[in-house]
């Protein structure tokens, strides 16, 4: 059931053996509420003037001028009083009564009365009770066990009104408490999402979006390793842009830069989602490619990576060597690299040779080995 669903008896879990209890801490007895009954016709003919006496009293206090703020609010809180004024004079003191109380002290906290406040008014009011009869009763035992049964009624009252401050308070805390776990829970997320950004920022090239080379130790390690323990082949591609100096010389660095973007574009989409690329340094990249030997290698980085250069990048062409591991022997990443970097080199210095004859014989020969437009490979 939701809390608005239940009444403050209910939510503090005030029954009526609660209430009895909470009489019998304070020796409230049927003599107690005698006592009381027998000045109840002298509290109702001077209930107006003990209300005005009282607002005219509280409202020398500039705290709670503050609170109560208009004349309306005045009016509403004196008919208020006037009848808590009066109940404390009825004679019968049940749960009802009680619930009269509870709301009392949820109003109170709700408009910001501190409890500071509340304490001086009950006593404030007391005296002025207490005044009223001793002017109409007549010294006595009567008067006496007037007073007393008047002061406990105050007490029980009083332990009311803190029963909902305290559990108002509580309320607080646990709400405040939810909302740091909240924002807690929220600023853990952003640092794990900027964490991972600063995570990704520290590995990737900013340019192409590739994996940079302080990455690389750690992911060919990975994967070699994966290799070894399911004796699976690791292949890997060594790429140059050929006469990249040119390009950057002839057209300019943006040029140059949007010819390293396309390509690593080319790298992330051609390949497997396995497949790690990387940017190498300057215009070199390096693809890792788990289980994957080296003809299947040439297949996805020599066919496909030239169809790409052909539509993306018409006139740039790509040396290409790759280098395979596994599964009878394992190289080193060193090892890798080396292989496949003298291949790609073999690669550039066929094509040179290729062009430097083709001037020679003046005749014009197409950059492109037929079928494989873009790319040379070794």
């Amino acid at each position: 059931m939701q809390i608005t669903q239940q009444t403050l008896l209910e939510q503090l879990r005030i029954a009526d053996f609660e209430i009895d209890q909470r009489k019998s801490l304070l020796s409230f007895s049927e003599e107690d509420v005698t006592a009381l009954l027998s000045v109840r016709a002298l509290i109702d003919r001077r209930s107006h003037q003990l209300v005005d006496d009282f607002y005219k009293q509280q409202m020398e206090i500039p705290e709670i001028m503050l609170l109560i703020g208009d004349a309306d609010t005045l009016q509403r809180m004196q008919v208020a009083q006037r009848r808590y004024i009066l109940d404390l004079f009825c004679g019968i003191y049940d749960a009802e009564y009680v619930n009269n109380r509870l709301h009392i002290g949820l109003g109170h906290k709700r408009i910001g009365v501190d409890p500071k406040l509340y304490l001086a008014s009950v006593h404030s009011l007391r005296g002025m009770l207490v005044k009223t009869i001793s002017s109409e009763v007549p010294d006595s035992p009567n008067r006496r066990a007037v007073i007393a049964a008047l002061d406990k009624l105050f007490f029980f009252d009083m332990t009311l009104v803190f029963d909902i401050y305290l559990r108002s308070m509580m309320q607080e805390i646990e709400s405040s408490k939810t909302r740091l776990e909240l924002y807690a829970q929220s600023l853990e997320k952003k640092v794990c999402e900027r964490t991972q950004q600063l995570q990704d920022l520290s590995r990737t090239d900013p340019l192409t979006r590739l994996f940079n080379r302080r990455h690389l130790d750690e992911a060919a390690e990975h994967a070699l390793r994966a290799a070894k323990r399911r004796s699976e082949p690791v292949s890997l591609v060594y790429l140059d842009v050929n006469d990249f100096k040119q390009i950057n010389d002839k057209h300019g660095h943006l040029a140059g830069d949007d010819v390293l973007t396309k390509t690593g574009e080319l790298l992330r989409t051609i390949g497997r989602s396995e497949d790690l690329c990387f940017r190498y340094g300057g215009d070199e990249f390096l693809v890792i490619l788990p289980n994957c030997t080296e003809a299947e290698a040439k297949t996805i980085y020599w066919n496909r990576l030239s169809e790409g250069l052909s539509q993306q990048l018409p006139g740039v062409t790509l040396s290409v060597g790759i280098s395979q591991t596994g599964t009878d022997h394992y190289m080193s990443l060193d090892e890798l690299i080396r292989e496949a970097d003298e291949r790609m080199y073999e690669n550039k210095r066929a094509r040179a040779e290729a062009l430097a004859q083709a001037r020679a014989n003046v005749t014009e020969l197409p950059l492109r080995t037929a079928g494989q437009p873009g790319v040379s490979a070794a």
